[in-house]
């Protein structure tokens, strides 16, 4: 899998380290690829015994930098979605519209990226049984 550039590279590294938690189910810009490092797992101590991450435009630089170095994470992704889906509870979801700045695992970008059919085909009455299809681009509501 190929996942984009982040969309601003010349504010890669400039967003605060705090950022939501994955969720949202859409996204609509990679803002950074993050590695994660924690001295408690042999990373060089450069945040006074805390754990600290350096910031990529890549996925590809932000998976080097992850095989290569002691104490690295896997590489996250912070994303920026416009709005997104919240599950307030198994199975019941609620339209968010509000910017919200998250970091995912990688992975996630593998669903397309947020368009205006999305949400609402998602939450629409008649959505597949397996909504996920939608978000992966393989229901027919999305072709």
């Amino acid at each position: 899998m190929t996942y984009p550039d982040a969309s601003e590279p010349a504010r890669v590294g400039s967003y605060p380290a705090v950022a939501a938690a994955g969720g949202g189910y859409v996204w609509d810009a990679v803002l950074e690829y993050r590695v994660w490092f924690s001295p408690a797992r042999g990373a060089d101590d450069l945040a006074g015994g805390g754990d600290y991450y350096f910031a990529f435009v890549t996925f590809a630089d932000a998976q080097a930098a992850s095989r290569e170095r002691p104490g690295a994470d896997q590489p996250l992704a912070l994303v920026l979605q416009r709005e997104y889906i919240e599950e307030t509870e198994p199975g019941c979801y609620r339209h968010v519209r509000e910017q919200r700045v998250t970091e995912w695992p990688v992975e996630f970008l593998a669903r397309p990226k947020h368009d205006s059919r999305t949400i609402p085909d998602f939450l629409a009455p008649d959505a597949p049984a397996n909504r996920l299809e939608i978000l992966r681009g393989q229901s027919p509501r999305t072709t």
